[in-house]
């Protein structure tokens, strides 16, 4: 459970920032920078949902925002030590929050034409808005490879970034008409 009386700590006025486990990193440590990075998609989603009309995708994106303070929380309690028990508090990616991501992203492609082009972000503004989604979720992706490179990352936390950025993808051109009015690359045109 949660509970925030006060925002501001003064904890942090040295550049440095409180992990779950109880432990401090810089605020520009690899690790904070990917729970950051998580935290920025789920803000640009917000933003998508604002423009929404359809239901469906927005029971889909309320569902994938909670995944993400879950993807969060998991970033920002570092993996137990081998021989060491995992926190009581960590909240860990699973594989069923990317089956599920899978399920519903499958679903949407469905109704999608197979694409002769690559697509251009914009179309309608939902659609726009999810392709930042996509990039910033590819970015919070790299971020955390960078992090499995020094120190272990859940496995699911990736996959679910991965997954994620294809949903957004699919979403958007979900959202411009069922691809329709995607705008689409033309390779060397304005040469």
């Amino acid at each position: 459970m949660v509970k925030l009386n006060k925002i501001y700590t003064r904890t942090g006025d040295d550049g440095s920032t409180g992990l779950v486990d109880g432990s401090r990193l810089s605020k520009s440590a690899l690790r904070v920078r990917a729970y950051g990075d998580v935290d920025e998609t789920n803000a640009v989603i917000g933003l998508v949902r604002l423009h929404l009309e359809n239901r469906k995708i927005d029971d889909m994106l309320s569902r994938i925002q909670n995944d993400l303070f879950d993807l969060g929380a998991d970033l920002a309690t570092p993996l137990p030590k081998e021989g060491e028990a995992d926190s009581e508090y960590a909240l860990r990616m699973v594989e069923s929050q990317v089956t599920r991501l899978e399920k519903e992203l499958d679903g949407l492609n469905e109704d999608l034409q197979p694409l002769k082009s690559f697509v251009l972000p914009g179309g309608h503004p939902p659609a726009a808005y999810l392709h930042q989604a996509r990039t910033v979720c590819r970015r919070a992706e790299r971020i955390c490879v960078a992090l499995g490179e020094v120190d272990e990352v859940n496995p699911q936390a990736i996959q679910y970034l991965n997954r994620l950025s294809d949903f957004l993808f699919v979403a958007a051109r979900w959202t411009n008409d069922q691809g329709e009015a995607d705008v689409k690359w033309v390779p060397g045109e304005n040469r």
